[in-house]
């Protein structure tokens, strides 16, 4: 099964409730929380406050992604607020077992984010705690990126250890998906995919939830996939 997770931050926050409504009800299956600090990445977004706005809209999955360091002190606040996943970069915890830890013992699931110079050799130690394991096919701070090709490797390998261990852990990618790559990038092992301008900058007044056409097309792609 292959999930399709619009992240927000390229939606029009003036009507930031549409949006989100809108492109679930485009068949859309996870919302995509990106959060920045203008420590860790050079930008600042949104906080936990719009995640605890935006929950009574929708039972979908709200998936948060950290962009914070430290990051401990917050993922207790969006648990509060409504989030479902929570994952972070290895480069943000001082104690990244603790940290898992941390979202498990608030009732969400966990996962790790590698950017795309982290090496995946932090799976070696918690790869049995996590839920999740987001590769990031750009570098994080802003939306609208190009594909990184290397993240593809990547996606192999990380697929390779998530069938090895026998668990049942989605593998997201995020950053520079789009309707001419996202078989691609499945076929590398990619199951759950973020995106954002590649979404939420196609949406069509003619189409009856405004972004049917554009995740229409993402699943005729991915529906291509052997």
């Amino acid at each position: 099964m292959y999930r399709i997770a619009p992240s927000i931050l390229s939606a029009n926050f003036a009507r930031l409730g549409e949006e989100i409504t809108q492109v679930l009800d485009s068949g859309a299956d996870i919302i995509h929380f990106d959060v920045m600090d203008n420590h860790y990445v050079p930008n600042l977004t949104i906080g936990p406050l719009v995640c605890e706005a935006i929950r009574p809209l929708t039972q979908a999955m709200i998936d948060v992604h950290l962009m914070v360091e430290p990051v401990d002190r917050i993922i207790p606040d969006f648990a509060k607020a409504g989030a479902n996943i929570i994952s972070f970069h290895p480069e943000a915890s001082r104690h990244i077992d603790r940290t898992i830890g941390l979202i498990k013992e608030q009732g969400c699931k966990a996962g790790l984010v590698f950017n795309p110079a982290t090496p995946l050799s932090y799976l070696d130690h918690v790869l049995d705690k996590l839920d999740l394991i987001l590769i990031m096919s750009v570098n994080p701070g802003f939306g609208g990126q190009t594909f990184i090709p290397e993240a593809l490797n990547k996606l192999r390998l990380t697929r390779e250890r998530i069938t090895a261990s026998g668990r049942d852990i989605l593998l997201e990618i995020d950053g520079g998906v789009k309707v001419d790559n996202i078989a691609e990038i499945a076929r590398a092992g990619a199951d759950t995919f973020v995106a954002g301008s590649a979404i939420y900058g196609a949406g069509k007044e003619s189409d009856p939830h405004r972004y049917d056409s554009i995740i229409a097309a993402m699943r005729a792609e991915l529906a291509k996939v052997a």
